[in-house]
């Protein structure tokens, strides 16, 4: 059996926040992380933490700078969304994409237009 790396978990609303401008900038600090969070912004030992807990679920690794830490992501953003939608899929649809296209087009969460878009996607 081939060596696969343990899946991380998923992430928290905070937890993606974070990840998603590491995403943007690639290495980066967690002042520059800070710098660029939205009002109102979290404390700088709060952004630690989020950091400090994405690298040990295994999303961020670093390099250090004395006493600096530029972070960088691991898994990029198409594995995350891929792993995530693969999930939610099979979790909550049987993993049937025409159940799950069935049910935001039942509740109206989708417009026709983007239902023909779909079809013509999968078309493809």
């Amino acid at each position: 059996m081939a060596n696969r790396r343990p899946r991380p978990q998923e992430l928290t609303p905070a937890e993606l926040e974070i990840m998603q401008i590491i995403w943007e900038r690639g290495g980066t600090f967690v002042n520059d992380i800070l710098a660029v969070v939205p009002e109102p912004k979290p404390a700088y030992t709060t952004v630690s933490t989020i950091v400090r807990i994405l690298e040990k679920k295994g999303y961020l690794a670093h390099k250090s700078f004395g006493k600096s830490h530029e972070y960088y992501p691991l898994i990029d953003r198409e594995s995350y969304t891929r792993d995530f939608m693969t999930n939610v899929l099979n979790n909550f649809f049987g993993g049937s994409p025409a159940r799950m296209v069935s049910f935001f087009a039942e509740k109206d969460s989708i417009s026709v237009e983007e239902v023909d878009e779909i079809l013509k996607i999968l078309k493809k």
